[in-house]
């Protein structure tokens, strides 16, 4: 059974019995006793597991936006709304860098740890901590492209200024070792009680193992065919996810505010509380087709701007009702003013109380504005719509692109009760969707990788939506062109490196930028975004 609170699982940690009396008592006497020898590593597996999946802003100011999921007016929304260079970007950017390599010095140090009291104690949490290191490996490249690989979290030998391995290099090297991560998982071994995916759950791992090898080999499919198409059948033929049930998350803890959902802490700040609403390119697209999805995740806030900012207060979720918040707008009085726009709405509420963008939607509350929401990392629905393309080149992945694609729209649906049950989806509804919207004879790399971007979007896993867009160029998104925008009106391939990169890690960070064409740059692609 999956742990649904972060704070008893690390209760469950520090106070299991596989720790010492001797351990218990150092720690009540002397706080800085502990050390590889006696420290527990389910501890470090949590916490590494916890500082990945909790993105907040690395996943809001610039992922989400650029593929117009979602929109808003504010700042420094900017950055993914406009292009605009707002607000501290430079540290906006640095967020997935940072908070990744942070989580993979957690789980090494869970490996280090483990290894020096004897692996055999902690065989799962050395495979489990091994498959979430690709999986983070895998974010950060996406993301900047060449980085430190080989040589990453490695301090502790004296390497604290690790090369940047090339991304062509890197993603055999992950898939390799993501191979040996999955074997290794052993079903008779002790359970890792620091695991907040699974709970230590050996066949839940190898299924989400050879998922995330169908996402990291589907990702080469401009870059490296053979490859691709070696690991995805391979990934398929040994069992990947087989129901929403399966999905890899991590679940928000309201004890703590460091366990809270991070991305929902962020969307409860007043001004993006006021400012973030759904893109109205996503809320078009789910009306074309009657998307049931609709009314699961939008509401209209209630009318005028004081009931708009009470955080308590639901919207109407009435489908019909929903309309999105165009991108690359502002509230500053000039042409770019989202209320010179000739389909502007008009605000809610009294004159002295108006909502300037009350008749826009915004993700539901009871449904994504949560402390102890869950933060999704691969679903099923993810897996079975990468399979479907998979089947469209002809490859061997155990059914059809029909079947998979299916699956693929039905998980995604069902997916959304894992927010909350206000947000339940039923399988009729889903099969009913599907009847009236299958796989088509033509256009199907794009009907499939649009659902994918929905999906992504309706889970707020806008990063894995975002690299998937620039992998498959679906859907068709229009850019904005907003004055002062920093790529010349078009859709960000990458974020910038670090500014802490050019001086901590001067020759590290130069070989990283010989690798892109253009430089570091925002519009500059990685290797495999042909």
């Amino acid at each position: 059974m999956r742990k649904t609170a972060i704070y008893a699982a690390l209760t469950a940690v520090l106070f299991s019995t596989s720790c010492s009396e001797k351990y218990l008592d150092q720690i009540n006497t002397n706080p800085t006793a502990a050390s590889a020898a006696n420290l527990n590593p389910n501890y470090l597996l949590a916490d590494g597991q916890l500082t990945f999946a909790n993105t907040g802003y690395g996943e809001l100011l610039y992922p989400a936006p650029a593929i117009q999921g979602l929109a808003s007016t504010f700042n420094y929304y900017g950055n993914g709304d406009k292009y605009t260079n707002s607000g501290g970007f430079t540290g906006y950017q640095a967020l997935i860098f940072n908070q990744g390599y942070t989580a993979l010095s957690r789980l090494q140090q869970a490996i280090d740890v483990a290894n020096t009291q004897g692996a055999s104690r902690y065989t799962n949490v050395i495979a489990i901590s091994n498959i979430m290191k690709i999986m983070i490996f895998q974010r950060i490249t996406d993301t900047y492209g060449d980085v430190p690989f080989s040589q990453a979290v490695q301090a502790s030998k004296g390497i604290t200024t690790p090369q940047y391995d090339k991304q062509q290099d890197i993603y055999p090297a992950m898939l390799t070792q993501l191979d040996a991560a999955i074997t290794s998982l052993d079903a008779a071994g002790p359970k890792a009680s620091g695991d907040l995916l699974y709970a230590g759950d050996v066949a839940q791992w190898k299924k989400l193992g050879y998922s995330l090898m169908v996402r990291v080999a589907m990702r080469m499919t401009k870059a490296n065919i053979t490859l691709a198409k070696t690991y995805t059948e391979k990934a398929a033929a040994a069992g990947t996810m087989t129901s929403y049930t399966d999905n890899a998350l991590v679940r928000g803890d309201i004890a703590f505010g460091d366990t809270q959902n991070a991305t929902t802490n962020a969307l409860l700040t007043t001004d993006d509380f006021r400012e973030v609403k759904w893109s109205k390119t996503l809320i078009d697209y789910l009306r074309t087709t009657s998307d049931p999805r609709l009314s699961a995740i939008a509401e209209i806030p209630a009318a005028g701007a004081t009931a708009n900012a009470n955080q308590a207060l639901v919207g109407d979720n009435t489908a019909s009702l929903q309309r999105g918040l165009p991108n690359g707008y502002d509230q500053t009085g000039g042409a770019f003013d989202i209320r010179k726009r000739s389909d502007y709405p008009g605000a809610t509420g009294a004159a002295g109380n108006e909502a300037i963008l009350g008749n826009y939607s915004r993700p539901r509350l009871a449904v994504y504005i949560q402390r102890s929401a869950p933060n999704f990392l691969l679903t099923y629905a993810e897996t079975e719509l990468l399979l479907a393309e998979a089947a469209t080149r002809g490859w061997s992945v155990g059914a059809t692109a029909a079947t998979h694609y299916a699956n693929g729209v039905r998980g995604a649906m069902l997916s959304l009760s894992q927010f909350s049950s206000a947000a339940t989806i039923s399988q009729a509804t889903a099969d009913a969707y599907l009847l009236a919207n299958p796989l088509g004879a033509s256009n199907q790399l794009q009907q499939i990788n649009e659902q994918y971007w929905l999906e992504a979007c309706t889970t707020f896993n806008f990063i894995e939506g975002w690299f998937n867009w620039r992998r498959s160029g679906f859907p068709v998104l229009t850019p904005v062109n907003y004055p002062g925008n920093v790529t010349g009106g078009t859709i960000p391939r990458r974020l910038i490196y670090p500014v802490t990169e050019v001086s901590n890690n001067p020759s590290g960070y130069a070989a990283g930028v010989a690798s892109l064409s253009g430089g570091d740059l925002l519009t500059s692609r990685v290797w495999w975004d042909k």
